[in-house]
């Protein structure tokens, strides 16, 4: 029993000083993996003298970190991000890899002496980018950069290993059966059968969760809870009917996290928490397996490895993937130095272990001695490189804080708090519409109601209540100097059309439209007055389908005088990614073709 308190008492305040480290990181800029690693080397047996040498347990519970890390990282990977980059991403996360292992392996073969097989072993072992560097690098280090270079690098760490895994898997079969023949068709089938079954049981699981967690009256507490364990659930049965379990929860991921969920507050800090809780563990056990006082041995050879990673091998598998995609040489070189290696490659350096394969130490300490170099060299050098490459954006300038609410029975509503800019709009007399509700001002460390607050300030911090998809409007008019036009298509729509104009002749120039028929025989401006309780004010706005209409003005007596039109596409039907593509050229012809036909008609019909 004391045994068993003294093993806990030294767990949990490895774990706290973990996360005490990663205080660190924040402010330095360091890799946060770099200093969960070396924790656990300074505890190991060359350390502290903590001996953990069960490779076995550490693969299955690295394993299981990983799910839960993969599954977060695709909950929070939105599907414009997705559709944004998954050309590229993709491109790199199969090819890139596979192109990788042959370069990197045939280094291997020179400089250890290795088999052109073995090379290729360590090859697949390194040939993944690490999703919890590059997400806490890109999302959290303030490295702001263009949404498809990001989403790129984002969507890359998060599905690239699958495809090590699985060569690696491959290759430690292939050499412990002596197999001369390598690679054949049964592998390839294999793969097929791998990347299928994970990406269909992904999908299905992502469905499964949506269903449950909206049909079922979950405890909030709770919630969070079943989505964990129906992710783990899906990454088991995957891997236990011969898919990829990792590919399978993090497509399950990205389904879920684009769906509308109860209790979402609590299901996002819970993940948040699991993931930070998974990568302390997970990097920690991985710095207590190694044996530091077994690098010198191999040092030489992994340094050279590892700058040939670094500046040979991802860059050529990077440029050759990257071509036929229009991204620039600057982007391009940077693309290829975030490709930085981390606990996946350690995980996967214990399968030679664990296959007993001759070299197998060898391939875990190579392994281990290039992750750490990758995450110096190229970890503390991310953002000055970006800006040595002139990559650097200014950050979106919106919402200082931004709060969904999910209120129980009550509509969607976000809570935005803003701090006035100085010039901006609102201070120049512009209005807020009243579908953004001020609750609260606060001023010189004082909070005040909107309505006692009187004319708003420069610096004022200002919280208000809105619809989730009306913030980037709110924007223009808090934290921006530009002037809101009358012509701004942002605010106002791309055209503007009669009030008096029929809603039967907007439903046959865009239709269907979400209109009933008593509304047919309308003008648009009775149809939005009606629809807005008998009472239309400025800014506000109504969707029908795909094109929302906005009131532009009104008259000394209240009526509607202007409208415009904003054509906003509806989501395709189909979530499948190998769909989105057409249905979105096709969407996007359409809309062209719609607003071509309703600004000539505009220009025929003039305003009354």
């Amino acid at each position: 029993m004391a045994e068993f308190y003294a093993v806990t008492l030294v767990a949990t305040a490895l774990v706290l000083l973990a996360a005490f480290s990663s205080l660190l990181a924040f402010r330095f800029g360091a890799p946060l993996l770099l200093l969960f690693l070396v924790i656990g080397l300074f505890a190991g047996v060359d350390g502290l003298g903590i001996k953990f040498d069960n490779f076995g347990m550490a693969y299955v519970i690295g394993s299981l970190a990983l799910a839960v890390i993969l599954f977060d990282s695709g909950y929070g990977t939105s599907l414009q991000s997705f559709r944004l980059s998954a050309g590229p991403a993709l491109t790199l996360a199969t090819v890139g890899v596979l192109l990788t292992t042959v370069l990197f392996g045939l280094a291997a073969h020179f400089l250890l002496g290795f088999t052109y097989l073995e090379g290729m072993l360590l090859g697949a072992i390194l040939g993944s980018t690490d999703a919890a560097a590059v997400f806490f690098l890109l999302r959290i280090g303030g490295i702001n950069i263009r949404d498809r270079v990001r989403s790129t690098l984002e969507v890359e760490s998060g599905t690239n290993d699958p495809m090590a895994i699985f060569l690696t898997i491959a290759l430690v079969t292939l050499i412990s059966n002596d197999n001369p023949d390598g690679f054949n068709l049964d592998l390839v089938k294999l793969f097929i059968e791998q990347m299928g079954i994970g990406i269909a049981l992904g999908l299905l699981g992502g469905v499964i969760i949506v269903f449950i967690l909206r049909r079922l009256q979950i405890e909030r507490g709770l919630a969070p809870i079943f989505m964990l364990a129906l992710a783990l659930m899906i990454f088991s049965f995957t891997g236990a009917i011969g898919g990829s379990g990792f590919l399978a929860v993090y497509v399950a991921g990205i389904y879920a996290g684009s769906r509308k969920l109860p209790a979402n507050i609590a299901i996002s800090r819970f993940q948040d928490g699991m993931t930070w809780l998974a990568q302390i563990v997970m990097f920690l056990v991985l710095g207590l397996l190694a044996t530091p006082s077994e690098f010198p041995s191999i040092l030489i050879p992994a340094i050279l490895l590892a700058l040939f990673l670094i500046f040979i091998a991802r860059p050529t598998a990077v440029w050759l993937c990257l071509l036929p995609f229009d991204f620039t040489q600057r982007e391009t070189g940077f693309i290829a130095w975030v490709g930085l290696r981390g606990a996946v490659s350690i995980l996967l350096g214990i399968l030679p272990v664990i296959g007993n394969l001759e070299n197998g130490q060898i391939f875990f300490n190579t392994a281990f001695i290039v992750v750490i170099l990758s995450l110096v060299i190229q970890g503390w050098t991310i953002k000055a490189l970006a800006k040595r490459l002139a990559l650097i954006i200014p950050p979106r300038i919106g919402a200082i804080d931004k709060v969904e609410l999910d209120l129980p029975g009550a509509a969607n509503h976000e809570l935005l708090a803003y701090r006035v800019v100085a010039g901006s709009p609102v201070l120049q007399g512009e209005r807020i519409p009243r579908w953004a509700m001020p609750s609260l001002v606060i001023r010189d460390g004082k909070s005040m109601r909107y309505q006692y607050a009187g004319r708003l300030r420069e610096n004022d911090q200002v919280y208000l209540f809105i619809a989730p998809s009306y913030s980037k409007l709110l924007d223009r008019l808090f934290a921006t100097e530009a002037p809101v036009d009358e012509d701004d298509s942002e605010f106002f729509g791309t055209f503007t059309i009669s009030p008096n104009t029929q809603v039967q002749d907007l439903d046959d120039a865009y239709g269907p439209l979400s209109i009933s028929d008593s509304e047919r025989g309308k003008s648009v401006a009775d149809m939005i007055t009606q629809r807005l309780g008998g009472r239309a004010d400025y800014a506000d706005r109504v969707r029908l389908g795909s094109i929302v209409l906005i009131v532009r003005d009104i008259d000394e007596h209240g009526h509607i005088s202007s409208v415009g039109v904003s054509l906003e596409p509806v989501e395709p039907a189909t979530e499948l990614p190998i769909f989105r593509n057409i249905s979105d050229m096709v969407h996007a012809i359409r809309d062209y073709l719609r607003q071509k036909r309703a600004e000539a008609r505009a220009r025929r019909q003039p305003e009354k």
